[in-house]
């Protein structure tokens, strides 16, 4: 199965991309990452939220029994 490549606004805390409309996102809105490595997608959140010029509050859950990280933004 061929992968389109990474984009600078991609996930990938476990090494499985993880594609977010970010553009779409508005303020107050979320999404939820399920992955193991919640403080690799917690930089890699902040880390698009920087280049955005936006800020995130983002939070370690466990949602419908997996365990991950709910991302909002804030601005």
């Amino acid at each position: 199965m061929y992968q389109k490549p990474m984009k600078t606004d991609d996930l990938n805390p476990d090494k499985i991309k993880v594609i977010v409309e970010w553009d779409g996102m508005a303020v107050g809105a979320s999404v939820f990452i399920p992955c193991v490595d919640t403080d690799k997608a917690k930089k890699q959140a902040n880390k698009i939220a920087e280049m955005k010029g936006w800020t995130f509050e983002i939070r370690v859950r466990i949602e419908n029994d997996m365990f991950g990280v709910r991302i909002w933004r804030t601005v």
